[in-house]
């Protein structure tokens, strides 16, 4: 059910198979970006009322509500949340970066300041699962990024209401406000602003292909963290690894959602038609396995190849979101890999100890992407600004090389700039 390729001759294209946007994706973002920028609050509850078979009369949740929401959800499930909120933050906070100041120069002083965006909206997908694991992930960085105003946008349910999991792990994590709505239409309302919803200056989180066109249309309005495709995982294995265990690595992502990619690379033939039956096993006991079977059986694929460094060499040149390493000893290869979203080291350290606990984000890059950009990070939820101070001294020693670089550029204006300040002394 699953292809087995040789690595020889084999291609990115043939590995990681993405299916395009159909051609009614954009036309209809576009619409409903249209009616949210015109009608605000009202778009909003129409379209509660058509996707989500809800009705609502109010966009932004209640604190009554979020305190149903606390009492609800189970006192053990609310104590993992704090445990991963403290995980999370304890890894993120290690990436803050504050000001620096230079002096190195008689008579200059150059600087950077970093600055905490104004206001940030996270976008929470619903549909057939909730994440409470993603609010943390989303909102953590950005307080600790000293963010000013955190919204968050989740969809209803058909009874109107957010699910109580969704709400205690917003209030825990500390999200400011938070606003019924999902799709497209929470992109534009956050981007754009409407009655109840304030505009912000970014959004960050994942949803399906409607809500990524809609983040992919409003950048330069306001700022996005990634157009975020389906979720993929990459299994480099040895021979000694465990084909029960590594099958039911791969199917962590495969239940996602039908496009979800399980990618296995091996040394191993033999590894490679154990995991294939483990995966066939495995699946008929999944209660999303009609999902994961789509998915295994359409995106995945297992690759055998010479040795576990060319195993590598093939993530490497998939850049995959999650890439785990179950081999001896995982460090000794760890420099060898340069393209991946997030590393897994070992055997005991499967993908979903980082979606939910270890402390590392799990908003990741998707579809190659890790080639040339990171998780989201501190870093997302800020800006830098520079500053220059010149004294009069230093402009007298250095205005006749600025003028000169001014002039070789043709802006004569830019030189004119510095010399009429040189001639007055």
């Amino acid at each position: 059910m699953i292809k087995i390729l040789n690595s020889e001759n084999v291609t990115k294209e043939e590995i990681l198979c993405r299916v395009q946007a159909p051609d009614n994706v954009a036309p209809a973002v576009d619409a409903v970006l249209a009616n949210v920028k015109e009608n605000g609050d009202k778009a909003i509850i129409e379209y509660a009322k058509l996707f989500d078979k809800a009705d609502i009369d109010c966009v932004e949740v209640s604190q009554e509500e979020i305190q149903q929401a606390m009492q609800s959800v189970d006192e053990k499930f609310i104590q993992i949340i704090k445990q991963a909120s403290e995980n999370i933050r304890d890894f993120h906070k290690r990436q803050i970066r504050g000001d620096f100041v230079s002096n190195s120069r008689k008579g200059v002083v150059l600087g950077q300041k970093v600055i905490p965006l104004s206001k940030v909206g996270l976008y929470v997908p619903g549909g057939t699962a909730s994440y409470p694991s993603t609010v943390l992930m989303n909102c953590i960085p950005a307080k600790l990024a000293n963010v000013g105003q955190i919204i968050m946008a989740t969809p209803p349910k058909s009874d109107g209401k957010i699910p109580p999991v969704i709400l205690a792990a917003a209030h825990i994590a500390g999200v400011d406000k938070i606003f019924k709505m999902g799709g497209a239409q929470a992109i534009a309302a956050m981007a754009y602003g409407t009655e109840s919803v304030p505009a912000v200056d970014k959004i960050v989180g994942p949803g399906n292909i409607y809500v990524a066109t809609a983040k992919a249309k409003v950048r330069g309005i306001c700022d996005i963290d990634m157009i975020a495709g389906p979720s993929e995982i990459l299994v480099v294995a040895d021979k000694n690894s465990d084909p029960e265990l590594v099958a039911a690595d791969m199917l962590s992502q495969a239940e996602h959602d039908k496009l979800a990619a399980a990618i296995l690379i091996t040394e191993s033939m033999d590894l490679a038609k154990k995991v294939s039956s483990e995966l066939e096993r495995q699946i008929a006991e999944l209660p999303r396995n009609e999902i994961a079977s789509f998915s295994i059986e359409e995106h995945g694929r297992i690759i055998v190849t010479e040795s576990i460094e060319k195993a590598v060499q093939i993530a490497n040149m998939i850049a995959p979101e999650h890439l785990e390493l179950c081999v001896d000893d995982p460090f000794a290869i760890l420099d060898l890999v340069k393209n991946a979203g997030s590393v897994f080291l070992g055997r005991n350290t499967p993908e979903s100890v980082g979606d939910y606990f270890a402390g590392t984000n799990h908003t990741l890059p998707t579809s190659g992407t890790a080639r040339f950009s990171s998780p989201l990070s501190v870093d997302d939820f800020v800006k830098t600004t520079q500053f220059i101070y010149y004294s009069e001294d230093a402009l007298m020693a250095e205005g006749e090389s600025i003028a000169y670089f001014a002039e070789k550029e043709g802006l004569s204006a830019h030189a004119r700039a510095v010399t009429k300040r040189m001639e007055k002394k």
